[in-house]
């Protein structure tokens, strides 16, 4: 897939782990765990706000595109 998801570098850069943002966000870890390995299919915007919000970033920063 051509959208590759950098969550994990954002929250690396912000020294955050997957179950403190994970209970910021009031989410569960696995749904948050799909979503930064890169395996989620779509991402609604009120998580990507919300994360965003958390992290202090923008959404580029979270998402990019790569041609195939």
């Amino acid at each position: 897939m051509p959208i590759i998801v950098n969550l994990d570098v954002m929250m690396a850069k912000r020294k955050i782990g997957l179950m403190e943002l994970a209970e910021k966000m009031d989410i569960t870890p696995a749904n948050l765990s799909i979503l930064k390995n890169n395996r989620a299919k779509a991402v609604r915007f009120s998580t990507l706000e919300q994360i965003c919000k958390i992290l202090e970033c923008q959404p580029s920063d979270i998402l990019e595109y790569r041609a195939e």
